[in-house]
Parts: C-alpha cells; structure tokens; sequence
C-alpha cells in the first residue's frame, strides 16, 4: 500500500492525473465521469477510498480527529490544555462532532462510490474488482463502526449520493451495527481477498480476511455476541498473525509489518502522508521540537503492576505517601541539589520539603518506577529517566526533572513545552535522535488500528462473558508473557496474579487493555463500551493533573447523555430528519 500511495502522490502531480484524488473534498460530493474508466484509475480510485482513513490529520494544529488523539479523553491519556467534552461545556456546535461525522461519511462517500461504479466501469480483470469492492465494503463497514462507536446510530447510505439526497433519518445502533456486518461478511466471502499479506508482499496494507475477521469481531463484541466473536478472532489467529517479540521495539517503522499488526494507517516520510504523532507526543526535546500537546494521565501509571504482578502502592514505596496532601507530594518528584530560590518556589506551592532528601531525592522515586510491568517504560517517559532527543541537531541523552533548568549536549533537562507544569510523557511513537523521523509533522511509521494483541484481549473479553475463564485467562496472558510481567493464574490465592473469577478478570482484561493500548487511540472507545467512562475518569477530585496529582484542569461529568455524542447541529439544520440523541440541547 505504501507503494501505492507513492504511486499516487506522483499521479497527483501530473497534469494527465485528477490532481485531487487524495484530497479532501465535500463529504457529500460524488466522483467523476471519468473515474474508474482505466485501470489506471480504478487503482487510484480504490487508494482514494484508503486515503479517507487520514481525512482530519492536521499537521499545523492538533486537529484532535487522529485515533492516537481520543486517549485524551479516557482513562489513559490526558491533554496540555483544557476540554470542551471533559469539562462539561460542550454543545452540539463542537467541531469535533462536525468534523468526525464529515470525515467518516467522507469516507463511506467514496467506498459507495468505489462499489457502485467499479462493477459498471472499471476495465480492470474480474479478480481485481471483486477483490477491490470487498476492500471497499471493508473500510465503510470501519467508517460506520466509527460512526456507530460515537454517536449510536446513525443514517446508512449505501450508494452514491448528491448533498439533496443526504435525506435519510438515523437507523438505530442495531441497524448499523448489522451493516456493518453484512459489509465485513462480503469481505470474508471474496475468495480474491487473501488471509494476510506478509511483510514485503507488494499487496501489504490492503485489507486481509484476518482483518475483515477482526473488525466483525470486535461488531459482534458490541452487538454482546460472545461466541461469535469469538470464532472470528479465532479465524485472525488461523490466518496467521501473531505477536511479536518485543513490544517496545514494535513501534518502531522496522516492525510495522510484523505479524502482529493486522490493519494499519500506511505512513511514509512525506507531507501530508505520514503520522502527527511525534509533532503533538514528543517534547521540546524531540527532533524538531514538538509540543506535548498529549500526554499520559497518572492514573494509567498507577495500573503498570509491579513485575510479580502484584499491584503497584505508592505506600510501599513512599511510606505515609497517602497521608500526605496532594499539594505537598510534590516534594518526592524534585530534583536534587535544590537552590534556595527553587527551595522557596516548592514551597510556596504546599510541598512537604521536610521530607526532601538534597543529594538523594532522585534516587528515591527512582524506587517507584523500578521492578514495573516492563511496558510502562517502553510507554512513559517517567520521572528521571532518560530520553534520546537532539540538541543544536545532534543527539543527545536527556533527563526528565523537575523543576526543569536547562538543555544541554550532555546530562542536560527534558525540555517540553509546558515547562511551569510536570507531567508523564509519552514514549510509544515518539521518535528518538534526529534520524527516526524527516519531519516532526510527517513521521513514517505506519499507525495500527487493530493489532493482535488487540484481538487476543477481545477474545479474552468474549470468552469471559460466556463463562471460559481458564481459556480468556490464557489469551490474556500470552499478551502478559510478551510484556515480561507474571502471568495470572487460578491456584495461589494469596500471590497477585490470583483471578478469584468472572468478574475479577473482566476488570483484570480492562486493565491489560488500558496499560497495553496508550497513544492508539482505543481506550477512549472502550470506556465508552464498558459504560465505566464516567466511574474511571470522572471522579471527584481527578482531571489533568500533574505527575503526583495536582489537577491543572478539572474534569465534570454533565450527564450520561456525554456516552452518546451530539448529532452535529449543523448536520440536523441540514437533514430535519435527523434526531438529536436524547440529553443535548440543540
């Protein structure tokens, strides 16, 4: 597929080539006469259909739409700033709501497009198109399931349509979840469509059965349909993907064919073609000196069990550590060697400096993060760890401390962007050195949207439900074995891998999910899903907060109407058969 996008950034820039092929055009629009009369442009039209998948990617803001931007709104990730949707003042008018619901009917626009008119058109051979329509029908069923992750229902077009004819009223969440079944189901059945595509193949990136199975899976995970989700993750597991060895060294561009990855975003190094993700993860520090416009929330720290697999407790690190106030915690997370002016500063902010330790304060807390599930640190950039940035263009290790003072070639401070403020940083998909990445703004390595691990914790979900909890425990630890951290079991009741039963491991198989997944953008999803959105990230008292808990902004639940998101008021002045969803004024 990469080879393909190449191929089309060069047909774009050709007087004899539609030069806007894979440019962002009115959702409602419908292609060309011409389109799909060559086999030429019967390729280019399907590369369009993919390219949908990067409709609302803005390189010169954060735009908010990219999937790696949604853990800002659950449990595991957090923003620099404040939010409309988590501090209880958003509207139907949100351009988040607008600009998702154009960007996924953008796409169903042209997937529509592509399976209409290819049959009808195209001269490419019989194996070609029927291959290509069932890829199609992949990425709209992927585009509703979006739609339908948010929004609960929503209207269901089929073919092509002019702006006039975008009339239809919304089909209920059962409607479109069946839809999006049916489209997965027509991809299964194309017997052109491959099981996987191995790394190198020239096909790699186009749609697989393993992923058509995949994604039915994870419908049939919503519609509460264990045993067949189950099945469909089963046949991923026959199709061949697998995991990968190393989970820290898989996000990285020479890994982004492994067998784990089953569906991905395809990147490369070339504006306006590759991913954000190092511009609003990395730090000031990073190549190109990005903006930590994202960052990791304390409360998914605080899930990275220890090694054993006992919980983590700040208590048995930091004896007393609960007692203190929030305000004077502070004090564990200074650097050593304080001067008297950044002595006063922490003082005057509450922190208990009765309890700083000058010339070992950095090795205490050093305690915290230490004998950890090994995937908090391939995740988090943690207190007095080490990062390899650039500085003046060349690399060079950084520390993250707090207060910060100064850059420098060597031994030198983290630099970020929200230096008054000391929060956990991502490490996952933030590039080291000056030789990852050509561009903050277009980095090359390909974004999953689904990966096995992925499919391994849903079927541990689906297996949990229907009662098989020896065999969802199995699932779920073969993801743990990859990670370095014990493995749960059933007969020691007094170690911290014991599971007591069904409902202790549906809430262990959450908690996998949320320290497996940071920065791609699934939790938010899941939160939503599990209906725990509310308990897990609303709570009194939590928000954006600082590593030891100082809230900057305060997040405030308005209603469970937030679990739906607004059908975009522009939307309903457009089609007055659209409803709103019940608890948002219009």
């Amino acid at each position: 597929m990469k080879k393909i996008i190449a191929i089309c950034i060069l047909a774009a820039l050709s007087t004899s080539c539609k030069k806007n092929l894979l440019e962002t055009t009115p959702y409602s629009s419908v292609a060309s006469e011409t389109m799909w009369t060559t086999d030429n442009l019967t390729d280019l039209g399907v590369t369009g259909v993919y390219a949908a998948l990067r409709l609302g990617i803005n390189t010169g803001d954060a735009s908010g739409l990219e999937l790696y931007q949604m853990d800002r709104f659950g449990l595991t990730g957090q923003t620099s700033g404040s939010e409309a949707l988590m501090t209880g003042t958003i509207t139907p008018n949100n351009g988040n709501f607008s600009s998702t619901w154009q960007n996924m009917y953008e796409g169903i626009q042209r997937a529509n497009d592509a399976i209409t008119n290819i049959p009808l058109k195209s001269p490419s051979s019989d194996a070609k198109k029927a291959r290509y329509i069932a890829e199609c029908k992949f990425l709209r069923a992927y585009f509703y399931l979006r739609l339908n992750q948010l929004f609960k229902g929503v209207p269901i077009y089929t073919e092509p349509f002019l702006p006039a004819e975008a009339t239809l009223p919304r089909s209920t969440e059962t409607e479109v979840w069946n839809q999006v079944v049916a489209d997965l189901t027509d991809c299964i059945n194309e017997a052109n469509v491959d099981d996987r595509y191995a790394s190198g193949n020239s096909l790699y990136g186009h749609v697989t059965k393993g992923a058509a199975y995949a994604m039915r899976g994870k419908a049939y995970l919503y519609m509460e349909k264990w045993d067949l989700a189950s099945a469909d993750f089963a046949k991923v597991k026959d199709a061949g993907y697998s995991l990968f060895s190393d989970y820290q060294s898989l996000f990285k561009t020479a890994n982004e064919q492994a067998p784990e990855m089953i569906f991905s975003i395809q990147n490369i190094g070339v504006s306006g073609y590759g991913s954000t993700t190092q511009f609003f993860c990395g730090s000031r520090s990073s190549f190109g000196s990005d903006w930590n416009t994202y960052h990791i929330s304390p409360n998914l720290v605080d899930l990275y069990e220890n090694a054993d697999g006992s919980k983590f407790d700040w208590d048995k690190v930091l004896p007393g550590y609960s007692n203190l106030t929030v305000a004077q915690r502070e004090v564990y997370f200074l650097r050593n060697n304080l001067t008297t002016t950044e002595i006063a500063a922490a003082t005057k902010r509450g922190a208990n400096m009765s309890l700083y330790l000058p010339t070992g304060n950095e090795e205490r807390i050093l305690q915290a993060y230490a004998n950890r599930d090994p995937r908090l640190a391939a995740n988090v950039i943690t207190p007095y760890s080490t990062y390899v940035g650039v500085y003046n263009s060349i690399n060079a290790t950084v520390t993250s401390r707090w207060p910060y003072r100064s850059e420098a070639a060597v031994n030198g401070d983290l630099r970020t962007d929200t230096q008054s403020y000391f929060y956990y940083l991502y490490r996952k998909f933030v590039y080291e050195g000056a030789s990852e990445t050509p561009n903050r703004a277009y980095s090359p390595t390909d974004f999953p949207i689904i990966r096995y691990a992925d499919v391994l914790l849903m079927w541990a979900e689906a297996l949990n439900e229907t009662g098989a909890t020896a065999d969802a425990i199995a699932k779920v630890n073969e993801v743990r074995t990859r990670a370095g951290v014990a493995v749960l079991q059933m007969g020691n009741a007094s170690a911290g891998t014991f599971v007591s039963g069904q409902a202790d491991l549906r809430e262990r198989i959450r908690n996998e999910r949320r320290v497996e997944f940071p920065n791609e953008g699934i939790n938010f999803f899941d939160e939503l899903r599990w209906k725990s959105w509310k308990e897990k990230v609303f709570y009194t008292g939590n928000g954006v907060k600082q590593i030891w808990g100082t809230v900057v902004y305060a997040y405030s639940f308005q209603g469970d109407y937030l679990y739906n998101w607004a059908i975009p008021q522009v939307e309903l002045q457009r089609n007055e058969n659209l409803k709103q969803n019940s608890g948002w004024a219009n």
